[in-house]
């Protein structure tokens, strides 16, 4: 966090507008689909979450997780949009030159998935501390280097891993460091993730156009079997990510 009057705040101004336009472009499209309909819905609902954590805290005390997936991108561009289109825009942006953010990457980690992550950095001038794993020793040492974040936004999901009991607003418990998880894409469906992305043409993780649908390391990830095709000649091929429409089968593209 920058207070300094003399930083130049105008490019992580100028990533917030870009961020607002294309979140008001999506939510001004007609499309009568329903995936595209329920989606806006999504976006509203994730806006009021980001605006109430910022309230609740302040800009002061929040800060990002962000691994490069497809969800915390999603996350991350409603984050800069609803920046831009508060009330206190400008207050904000006078104490931001960058987004305070985490990423605690995975054992093993792609090569693809770091390169991403590095120009999402750049891209969305994030603040990022690279930390190892496991995560809950990396917001130990994350915290410990940030000791006035009070508020981690986090890119789950109902359907992922532990999150079918989760609420918007979760404090940590059972010996992780104290801080308050906040969950603006909890009900996110899958498709609806990528109606977002593909919509607004949004550059992702390129391993998601090989097949992968959920992304870890290089030694618990496969590309998902549900979209894999072989033709007359027996030759394996995957279509990309976006083509999954099942929630459930998403997950399969990690080995256990």
């Amino acid at each position: 966090m920058i207070n300094s009057s003399s930083i130049d705040h105008s490019e992580i101004r100028s990533v917030c507008k870009s961020c607002s336009e294309l979140v008001h472009r999506f939510l001004s499209s007609e499309d009568i689909e329903e995936t595209r309909q329920s989606t806006q819905n999504q976006i509203k609902l994730s806006i009021n979450i980001i605006n109430d954590a910022l309230n609740r805290h302040g800009i002061e005390e929040i800060a990002l997780s962000f691994n490069g997936g497809k969800d915390c991108l999603v996350m991350l561009v409603l984050f800069l949009a609803t920046l831009h289109d508060r009330a206190d825009s400008e207050e904000i942006f006078e104490k931001l030159d960058k987004i305070p953010s985490v990423y605690v990457h995975v054992e093993n980690s792609f090569k693809e998935v770091d390169d991403f992550v590095e120009d999402c950095r750049t891209h969305y001038h994030l603040d990022i501390i690279r930390l190892a794993p496991p995560l809950k020793n990396g917001f130990e040492k994350y915290l410990a280097k940030k000791p006035h974040i009070k508020a981690i936004l986090v890119g789950i999901r109902r359907t992922d891993p532990y999150g079918e009991n989760l609420t918007y607003y979760e404090r940590t418990d059972h010996g992780w460091p104290d801080f308050m998880r906040v969950h603006p894409v909890l009900e996110w469906h899958y498709v609806q993730i990528w109606d977002f992305l593909r919509f607004l043409n949004i550059p992702y993780c390129p391993l998601y156009d090989l097949g992968y649908t959920s992304l870890g390391g290089t030694k618990n990830t496969c590309k998902n079997p549900s979209l894999m095709s072989t033709d007359s000649e027996g030759h394996k091929s995957y279509k990309p990510a976006y083509e999954l429409v099942d929630d459930d089968l998403e997950r399969l593209s990690r080995m256990t």
